[in-house]
């Protein structure tokens, strides 16, 4: 379903979530057409990881200003409208898988008007790392927890989350469909899951504009400021390579979740997904 109001998450008592080394699902070896693919590259799937992670290290330090810069500043928005469709109440427990650089999780708190908590999960050491600098530097030193843990093999106990959010991150998994498995299973019954990624544009002479400046402009920047074109060019492409709306609608529903739905954002540039966790 697309385009519907999507409900509010709800409001729970507090709750502490210890790691849990080693925790897993049974989707943790399930691979979709997207574990091959680098980009436009194909790959063996069991490389795929390290080379995402070598992206991001390239990046790590530039990555809040390339956002801006690629999006002229439209990604703020898309969390604003992510955070408000979360409705954030203290006491709820958020999960932000792939979330390194704290942007989700120091909105949720701040939305949520009371003590809550955030847990950053980031395979990316050294996106936590900046993270955790700038949660410094705002002097959020409470209600955070910083963790270097994959998407499909969470540090978390089962059901011990109200929120999960993967905002740009879940189109650089290797197994969709086992991160999918592993956010139902952390979630609480009734939690929410948010999914932020860049999607499929619906307008066609948007479409056309968004692909030359994609593939021509994006490069560049990633060239000029962070000194590493290759790295955006894979951005650029994993973006292409992501399932389209509906066909993500349909793997979050064959995860486990109800009432599953999107939002398209700037004509489909980006979209939230979401779903119940029944």
């Amino acid at each position: 379903m697309a385009d519907d109001p999507i409900p509010s998450a709800a409001t729970r008592p507090p709750s502490s979530p210890a790691p849990t080394p080693g925790a897993s699902s049974p989707a943790d070896r399930v691979e979709g057409p997207e574990s091959r693919w680098f980009g436009f590259r194909e790959v063996d799937p069991g490389t795929k990881a390290p080379m995402v992670r070598q992206v991001f290290d390239s990046v790590a330090g530039n990555y809040d200003l390339m956002n801006d810069l690629m999006s002229g500043g439209i990604h703020r928005l898309w969390k604003t409208t992510l955070i408000d469709l979360i409705q954030p109440k203290p006491g709820m427990t958020l999960l932000d898988v792939a979330g390194g650089t704290g942007d989700i999780s120091f909105r949720f708190l701040e939305a949520a008007g009371g003590p809550a908590q955030a847990f950053v999960c980031d395979i990316n050491e050294k996106m936590i790392l900046v993270g955790r600098d700038r949660a410094i530097d705002r002097g959020v030193v409470e209600g955070v927890d910083w963790i270097v843990g994959d998407a499909e093999k969470v540090p978390l106990k089962s059901r011990s989350v109200d929120v999960y959010t993967i905002a740009f991150g879940l189109r650089n998994v290797t197994r969709i469909d086992a991160a999918l498995a592993e956010a139902r299973r952390v979630l609480k019954p009734g939690g929410r899951f948010f999914c932020l990624e860049f999607s499929r544009v619906v307008l066609p002479v948007l479409r056309d504009i968004y692909d030359r400046y994609s593939f021509t402009v994006l490069p560049r920047l990633g060239q000029m400021v962070a000194g590493d074109r290759e790295a955006y060019q894979y951005l650029v492409e994993s973006i292409r390579q992501f399932p389209d709306q509906q066909s993500l609608v349909g793997r979050i529903e064959a995860a486990g979740f109800g009432q599953v739905r999107y939002r398209n954002l700037t004509g489909g540039v980006a979209a939230i997904h979401s779903g119940w966790r029944l």
